[in-house]
């Protein structure tokens, strides 16, 4: 007990030494034999709570099973310096109990028992930022992640041409070019001279095409999109890089995935997501289509994730983004159509429809965030803006007057800026102070100081993913210079103001493992260890911090805080088991851990 709870015993012997109503003249020895009783009842009665968690199952559940031997740790704020060895879950895949080895053995001696060997057990991780489809299609395409020039990334590409097919790809980054330049279709042309090529960068914000793609996309390249931009040489002709809402253009031009392709890259992302230990994922903007693919998927069983959708909210009112990846193309603007439809709620347990993704601006590594001030690196550009303000206030409140959630992309201080002044405008328009909204600023990465505060005072929940800033630490400084660069993934800032962080990783843009973000958020480095020290060290997060942004504030920041997130009686039993303690290791230790076990619904869906 004194190894365990010995700050207690001495929180508590110091508020004796205090306490002198206990104080006697006449009988000194008195009050000092009182007090020991006290403590010793007061530590008693804590450790009997903090080992030992029990409800009732629900009326048409039974305990099921016991998992023992384990160092189990809740995300609870009150067992942040508390762990446990055992717990029950039940028929109906939910936590019934928690505690230490001997009491739930003796109580639940009767049931099946699961050894966990000593290791170690956390809530099954929740990434809040996700592109559930992009990944899944990732894996069928050439991967292009670190290529370090255009011939690199031709050398990959080669092995998925096929001829009179449209050659796709993502994860390019000019940045890990020597020149930093972006490339050309002429870097494409002599490989690729009669297949129609077309690569995202790995932000998914601006995206390279070759000559047979210019030449198919014809006249609708002669004026450039709100929003976007269609990148020129010297006369005027597109280079073949689209920036943002440019993409549209192509994309609607590239053939639609079939069903059974869709179900395919389905299935390969949730196994993906089943061996890194997530449960549970944020689903950053999909459609009506994708949706119907998901519950398809759920009905036959097929289905080992839990998924919170948000709406792809397009950023032209009447028209739709372009049916790459899935997206429809009715005319009806998404928020009219789901305002119709009404929320999706818990779909056999599995699948949540009631959050709208919008965007306001691109991104940094393609110059497309939307600063305040000229980028330092490029002074005649200020970023995108990819909705126009008017519009986006007016879609956005009627998202919000429908009961959806809204979830906004911005990157910028400018972009960000925006966002806050439109919420704020929203909540006082429709009288709001009061409503638990849970508005959302996805990424919130370049933010001006003045404006951090306002996250707290409308409760914004800021979804900001670790491994961006370890990503974009190259170029980051040199794009917005050494005063905006230090309020620029700025978690420390954020939590300093009490602001709620959802964590995540934006998958495919990094990698989908999100113990490369728990360890990007605890040491602010690469996995080659740089910068020493951390990058902008002042903002690292703590391990317990980080756990809660990957499960309890991850649940939270989609509602869904009551049966998701944590280790405790009435939660889904949504668990994984790890090789190592992620609290307690070395850091340099943590990318390198293992998932062993990944439990949904109290049920094994991987081992390793």
């Amino acid at each position: 007990i004194n190894a365990e709870y010995g700050d207690v015993f001495r929180m508590l012997d110091q508020d004796h030494s205090n306490a002198s109503l206990l104080n006697n003249a006449s009988d000194t020895k008195k009050p000092r034999y009182i007090s020991v009783i006290i403590v010793v009842g007061l530590v008693i009665a804590l450790v009997v709570l903090a080992t030992l968690i029990i409800v009732k199952s629900e009326p048409d559940a039974k305990p099921s099973y016991i998992l023992y031997n384990a160092t189990i740790y809740t995300a609870e704020a009150e067992h942040e310096n508390i762990t446990f060895e055992a717990f029950v879950v039940d028929t109906k895949g939910k936590f019934v109990a928690v505690g230490n080895n001997q009491e739930i053995m003796e109580k639940y001696s009767h049931l099946k028992k699961i050894n966990a060997n000593g290791k170690f057990v956390y809530p099954g991780f929740i990434d809040s930022h996700t592109h559930l489809m992009s990944l899944g299609i990732s894996l069928t395409q050439a991967n292009l992640f670190g290529c370090t020039s255009p011939s690199e990334i031709i050398l990959r590409l080669l092995p998925f041409h096929k001829h009179g097919t449209w050659l796709l790809a993502r994860g390019w980054d000019q940045n890990l070019f020597p020149t930093k330049q972006f490339p050309t279709k002429e870097d494409l042309d002599a490989a690729f001279p009669d297949t129609p090529v077309w690569l995202r960068r790995v932000d998914g914000h601006a995206a390279w095409a070759n000559s047979v793609v210019i030449k198919i996309a014809g006249d609708a390249l002669n004026k450039d999109p709100y929003g976007g931009e269609i990148i020129r040489d010297s006369n005027g002709e597109p280079t073949g890089i689209f920036i943002d809402n440019a993409m549209d253009i192509i994309d609607a031009l590239v053939p639609p995935m079939t069903n059974d392709e869709m179900h395919e890259s389905m299935q390969l992302a949730i196994n993906e997501c089943k061996k890194y230990g997530l449960t549970s994922v944020h689903d950053a903007g999909n459609d009506d289509t994708v949706v119907q693919i998901m519950k398809e998927a759920i009905d036959k069983n097929k289905f080992d994730l839990r998924v919170y959708v948000m709406i792809m909210s397009s950023t032209n009112d009447s028209t739709p983004p372009g049916k790459t990846y899935g997206y429809n193309e009715e005319p009806e603007p998404e928020h009219v159509k789901w305002c119709k439809l009404g929320k999706l709620m818990n779909y056999r347990n599995k699948l949540t429809v009631r959050s709208a993704k919008m965007y306001i601006d691109g991104a940094l590594g393609s110059s497309g965030a939307a600063l305040l001030e000229p980028y330092s690196d490029d002074p005649n550009n200020t970023g995108l803006i990819l909705m126009q303000p008017d519009l986006y206030f007016s879609v956005a409140r009627e998202w919000v007057k429908c009961g959806f959630q809204v979830n906004t992309h911005a990157i910028g201080d400018h972009g960000n800026r925006i966002v806050l002044d439109t919420y704020q405008k929203i909540i006082n328009d429709l009288n709001l102070q009061n409503q638990d909204l849970r508005l959302r600023i996805e990424h919130a990465q370049v933010v001006s100081p003045e404006d951090i505060p306002r996250f707290k005072n409308m409760s914004i929940i800021a979804s900001v993913q670790p491994t961006h800033a370890t990503s974009d630490k190259g170029y980051a400084e040199s794009r917005l210079g050494p005063i905006r660069i230090k309020t620029a993934y700025a978690w420390r800032s954020f939590l300093n103001e009490s602001v709620l962080l959802a964590l995540g990783s934006d998958f495919p843009v990094e990698e989908v493992n999100p113990l490369l973000g728990f360890y990007a958020a605890v040491t602010r480095k690469d996995l080659k260890g740089q910068p020493q020290g951390g990058w902008y060290p002042e903002q690292k997060m703590t391990r317990f911090e980080t756990l809660q942004g990957f499960t309890l504030h991850a649940a939270f920041a989609a509602f869904q805080e009551k049966e998701l997130g944590s280790i405790v009686p009435k939660k889904f039993a949504d668990f994984i088991i790890l090789s190592e303690d992620i609290m307690t290791i070395d850091e340099e230790r943590i990318p390198y851990v293992t998932v062993e076990s990944t439990y949904l619904n109290g049920e094994l869906v991987y081992t390793f």
